[in-house]
């Protein structure tokens, strides 16, 4: 029977993959929250109909573009993070834990004073808890193997 040769990479927790999951559930539901409100003002049938600002105020359809463009740029940033996070780089888990805190903060914002979005706060819940596992930790480098922060 042949050995395997020992590999130099390091070895992925199932943490990793969980996250990978959650991250892509989030871009898909930024992907329809970027649609949606262009759907809503029809400018994919009827094209852009009027002004998208009035003096200095953002009109009802300047205000659905800028809203699309907003999650426009968050579904392309959790990509780059995606990607990133798959490949191990220690950014990637940093960005990932502002991006989840502050994410989390705005999600209990909305929970308290407007209309919650369920699917993003159990992502950044399963998130927050996995990017704290010791292995997860030790894989990104921000926790050594004798347990000591960097």
């Amino acid at each position: 029977m042949a050995k395997r040769k020992k590999s130099d990479k390091k070895k992925r927790p199932i943490a990793v993959t969980v996250i990978a999951v959650a991250i892509v559930v989030l871009f898909l539901l930024r992907l329809y929250q970027f649609f949606e409100p262009l759907i809503r003002n029809q400018v994919f049938i009827n094209g852009i109909t009027g002004p998208l600002f009035m003096g200095w105020q953002l009109t009802a359809l300047g205000s659905a573009f800028l809203t699309s463009l907003i999650y426009l740029v968050l579904s392309v940033t959790g990509i780059i993070v995606l990607i990133g996070f798959l490949r191990l780089h220690r950014w990637s888990w940093v960005l990932l834990m502002a991006w989840t805190g502050v994410s989390l903060i705005i999600s209990l914002l909305d929970y308290f004073y407007s209309h919650p979005n369920y699917i993003v706060m159990v992502s950044n819940v399963i998130i927050a808890f996995a990017l704290n596992i010791t292995d997860v930790q030790r894989i990104y480098g921000i926790r050594r193997d004798d347990g000591l922060s960097l």
